[in-house]
């Protein structure tokens, strides 16, 4: 007899803020740290990613109280393994600190 078992077909990821300097932010770019990624090499293989940030809104809309801001992993940021990413609409800062899924799609191996 053959047991099912849930698949997770994503990565987990943290926002770590907007890409900012010393006094200006940036919220066109946000930062994410992805679980497991320590490298900038490890943070190679999810440029191009795309990233979805799952959050529970007050209103229903179609019968739902769940949202998603899509978005995409464009470069590392530092040799600490974080990568910047960009989003359809820009993250608010009440999501710093926030989980995202970063799915392993399009894949390119």
């Amino acid at each position: 007899m053959l047991t099912r078992c849930a698949t997770r077909l994503y990565s987990k990821g943290r926002i770590l803020g907007h890409k900012r300097g010393k006094r200006n932010t940036r919220p066109n770019t946000t930062l994410v740290q992805i679980e497991g990624v320590a490298t900038k090499e490890e943070a190679q293989f999810y440029l191009g990613k795309r990233v979805a940030f799952v959050y529970r809104a007050k209103k229903e809309i179609h019968g739902t109280k769940i949202r998603v801001i899509w978005g995409r992993v464009t470069r590392p940021h530092g040799g600490n393994g974080v990568v910047k990413s960009k989003f359809t609409s820009n993250i608010p800062p009440h999501a710093f600190g926030a989980s995202v899924r970063v799915m392993l799609y399009p894949s390119n191996i």
